[in-house]
Order: structure tokens, then sequence, then C-alpha cells
């Protein structure tokens, strides 16, 4: 009998055509689970025209995904080392597929909330085990490397993407045809998986701990929903409550994953030189990206006044820098140079990108692209090389919990950018909007172009203009914050990396 193991313990064994094929296929259903996470921007609207959903019904259509994927996230890692990579990825394609055909022909939207609920822990199930099957099939040190950016690159783009294919095919189908290209990508999946993937697992994973999964549920699900909501409403105190709840649960979490005889998430991850590490500046990495994406949407479409799909579609240029990033950063740490210097290099060019942005006037379109493409492309730079740094330094056995974890903490970052840069830049806004505008113009600047509307003339222009300037004061005080911050990264990840040791298994 097979040792199910065996693949990844060869040492320095190297993939061949098989193995990089895998990866072609592994890398569907990865550009299709990022791309879900913006695939309704365009596609509401024919939604809430068929489904007529409530206020709270269109914020659950929305968000949900993104909730019990990042809630589920640590469970299916750890599951997916227990039960084996391949057949939980299976597993997460079969329900990723069955719900985006639910979820296509929606006839409610309570049914549309559900299927999206499915989406999401079938997207928790693919996202560690991709990572973790790749951390199996490639163990020479440099292939895996390659193969890691290729999987940042992917992960990046998806985003990107999702948007612009919604309006695309929302212009030209109807608004469940978003859903249903997931489906041939799942099938190929199920169908060339069994035969070009590996199975893996941990072969002494323990018992696994179920009380775990309600506390690491409990940790992550209200801290992120505060976080999301704080840039769009404030710091109103339930969204603090909320937070405040998920740490403590977090401290719980963390005592049993100490105290437990088979953790979910082993602390012996963290003894491994460089991990600790690459899960913060990995979280940082997400914080300056998508703390950057809240102002540069907002800017092409309210500032500048593009249409929503002409905005996804100029926001797609600053993606072409990014291919190169992951693959430049691999070629310099395989050449010889410090990967600790190849990272800070990546938070200083993302520095670099944000500052560019504290440039950008009311009537900037290419100095704002150019400042994203810069610092997006820094930041894929970095992630390339935490999450090689990290994946190199856990044992092979604790993939998926170390994939998980990677990914838990960039949903924390994602969503702590956002809070902290939106909240830095509302705070502006509302400082410069004039005190004689509406009270929704004071609010954001969405409020203030619909009251600007509403006013004659002169008068409404001029309102604009302001809200329009205020919102433009309020980037450059976020892009600054931002600018320091990755400074700070820099001089950071020069200091805890340059000793760092890569464990290869």
């Amino acid at each position: 009998m097979t040792n199910p193991t065996s693949t990844a313990t060869t040492p320095a064994a190297r993939a061949g055509r098989r193995e990089w094929t895998a990866l072609g296929v592994l890398m569907l259903p990865l550009l299709l689970v990022s791309m879900d996470v913006s695939v309704l921007y365009f596609a509401i609207p024919a939604i809430s025209a068929d489904l007529d959903p409530s206020g709270t019904q269109q914020l659950w259509i929305f968000d949900v995904y993104a909730f019990v994927l990042a809630g589920l996230l640590m469970t299916m890692g750890s599951l997916g080392d227990r039960i084996g990579r391949r057949r939980l990825l299976l597993i997460g394609a079969a329900a990723f597929g069955a719900a985006s055909l639910i979820a296509a022909y929606a006839d409610s939207a309570e049914t549309l909330i559900a299927a999206r609920a499915v989406l999401g822990i079938g997207g928790a199930t693919l996202m560690p085990s991709t990572m973790a099957l790749i951390r199996t099939m490639f163990t020479d040190p440099g292939q895996r490397a390659k193969a890691i950016g290729l999987w940042s690159g992917v992960m990046t783009a998806g985003i990107a993407l999702g948007s612009v294919m919604s309006g695309v095919l929302v212009q030209y189908f109807w608004w469940g045809s978003i859903f249903l290209v997931n489906l041939p990508a799942m099938a190929l999946l199920l169908v060339l998986g069994p035969i070009l993937l590996p199975e893996s697992r941990d072969p002494k994973p323990g018992r696994f701990d179920w009380p775990s999964v309600p506390l690491s549920m409990a940790a992550v699900l209200p801290v992120v929903y505060g976080l999301k909501e704080i840039p769009s409403d404030g710091w109103h105190t339930e969204y603090v409550v909320s937070i405040v709840v998920g740490l403590f649960f977090g401290a719980l979490f963390v005592h049993r994953q100490r105290t437990a005889a088979s953790p979910m998430i082993s602390p012996d991850l963290f003894r491994g030189r460089g991990f600790a590490p690459a899960v913060v500046l990995n979280l940082v990495s997400s914080f300056a990206m998508l703390g950057s994406a809240f102002f540069t949407t907002q800017y092409l479409q309210s500032v500048l006044g593009k249409s929503a799909l002409e905005a996804a579609l100029w926001a797609l240029l600053p993606s072409v820098p990014i291919g190169a990033a992951a693959p430049l950063a691999t070629v310099l740490v395989q050449k010889g140079v410090d990967r600790a210097h190849v990272v800070a290099a990546g938070f200083a060019t993302a520095s670099a990108g944000y500052a560019l942005l504290a440039l950008v006037g009311a009537d900037s379109l290419w100095l704002a692209l150019t400042a994203a493409g810069v610092l997006a492309s820094g930041i894929v730079m970095v992630i390339s090389q935490m999450t090689d740094l990290a994946m190199s330094t856990a044992p092979v056995e604790r993939a998926g919990s170390a994939s998980s974890l990677l990914e838990t903490g960039a949903e924390f970052g994602g969503a702590l950018g956002m809070a902290t840069l939106g909240s830095i830049g509302t705070a502006i806004y509302r400082h410069d909007i004039p005190a004689s505008a509406p009270a929704p113009a004071r609010e954001t600047l969405g409020g203030a172009l619909a009251a600007a509307g509403r006013l004659p003339g002169r008068t409404g222009d001029a309102l604009a203009t302001a809200a329009r300037e205020a919102f433009t004061h309020g980037m450059h005080g976020a892009a600054i914050a931002g600018a320091v911050l990755l400074a700070g990264a820099a001089v950071a990840a020069t200091a805890t990396l340059r000793n760092a040791e890569r464990r290869t298994n």
C-alpha cells in the first residue's frame, strides 16, 4: 500500500510535467474562489430588480461568502491535514459547483444567501488545500518558490478580474451567468484531480478537536464583521463590541490550542524560525492592499466619474506589472539576494506607491493607476516570499494548517486595513466638507454626490466639487499613513527575517 505522504517526504525531488500540469489545474479553483470576492459588484442591481431583497438581505448576499470563508479557513486547513488534502479539495469543488448552480437559478433572496454561504464553505476548503498540495508536490525549494509565486499572482488577479467579468456577463447575459462560469472549472478539477494530484495527510494527526471549531469561528467572525462595517458607518458601539467579543474568543481559542492534547492549530508551527514573522508580515501586506483599494475604487468612480464597468476596466491596468512582481522576487532570492532584503524592497516599493497616491489630484487618472500598480507590485513581492517562507518552514504534515493561518491572517489584515485607513480618510473628509452641506453629504462622498444631484445648477456643482476635493484630501491622509506603515514594515522585515532559516522536508 502506498504511503500517502511519500510524495512529500522525498527529499529535493524535482517536479516534472505531471506536477506542473496539476498546478495549472489547481489554479482554476483558486482563481474562481478569489473572483467570487468581487463578482457581485456589477450584478447586484440586476439581482435586486429580480429578487427584490431587503436592505439587510442585500448586505448578506454581499458579505456572507467572505464571512463564512474567513470563519472556516482554520477548520478546513486542519481537517485537510487529517482526512487528506486532495479529498477535501474534491469535496469542496463538488460543493462549490453545486452551490454555484443553485445560486445561478435562485428564485429568492433567501436561496441566494444560502447558496453564497455554501460557496464560502467550499472556498474555505479550496484555498488551504491548493497551497498544501503545492507544498506536497514541489519539494525542491526553487520550484516550490516559483509555484507559490504563481499562486500569489493568480490570487491577486482573481480579485481584480471578478468585478470585470461580472460586468461583462451581466451586460450580455443575465446575473446568474456569473455563477455558472464556475461549473466547467470545478468539473475539470473533479475529473483531473484524482489523476494528477497526489493524496497527502498527516500520518499521526490525533483526534480532531471539535471544540476549537466554534471557538475559531467566534474569534474570527465578530472581528471581521466589525472591521468591515467601520469604514462605512464609523466607530459605532455595536462594531466595537463585536471586535472586543471576537478578541475575547480569540484568547480562548489560543488557550485551547496551547492546552489541548490534539489542537486544531499546533503551537509548534510558531516555533519554526520565520513562520510567525511570515504570518505577521503577510497580514501587513493585506492591510496595505485592501486599505488602498477602499480609496482607489471610489476615486475612479465617484471622483473621476467613471461608470462601474469603466472603472473596473481601468483598474485592470495596474494588474499588468503584478504578473512580473512575484517571479522577480523569486529570481532575486534564487540568485542569492537575502530574502530579508527582497521583502524590504517590496515593502519600500509599496510605500512608494502610497506616496504617489498622496500626490493624486482630483483629476489624475494616470497617476492614480501608476500608484496602484507600484503599490500592488511591491505587495505581491512580499506575499509570494512570505508564503514561501511560511510553507517551507512548516512541517509538511501540517501544510494545511499553515496555509489556513496565512489566509486567515490575510482576511484580518484586509479588514483592518479598510477599517484603519478608511477611518482616517473619512475623518479628513468630514473635517473638510462644508458645515452647511446637507447631512448625507457630510457622511460620505456618495451621499454628497446624491445630494448635489438634487440641488439646482451651480449650488449642486459646488457641493460635488467640494466633496470630491474633500475625499481626495482624505485619500492623501490615508496614503501618508500607509506609506509610513510600510516604510516601518521594510525596516521590521530586515530585522526579523535576516536570520530566518528555511527548513525543507
